[in-house]
């Protein structure tokens, strides 16, 4: 994110702005081995920067969270 000067907001405002995810990856939690879905999501913010971001969805005190990775970056698509 640093690398493409993103910030927080402006990731956060492409995922809202998302129509769909884009993909899904298969994938192995770093920290246990065990395997995991992350998601792939290209979108707009508001102000037409197109953002590649992946994510997984997680649990946190029993609700559906997605947590996003630092992958964020400006699209090349």
């Amino acid at each position: 994110m640093l690398i493409d000067e993103l910030t927080p907001e402006l990731v956060c405002n492409a995922i809202v702005n998302a129509r769909a995810i884009d993909k899904s990856v298969r994938s192995k939690d770093p920290f246990t081995g065990n395997p995991e879905k992350l998601y792939v999501i290209k979108s707009f913010t508001d102000d037409g920067m197109f953002i590649y971001t992946k994510g997984k969805i997680g649990k946190l005190e029993n609700r559906e969270v997605l947590y996003v990775l630092i992958s964020s970056k400006r699209s090349t698509d």
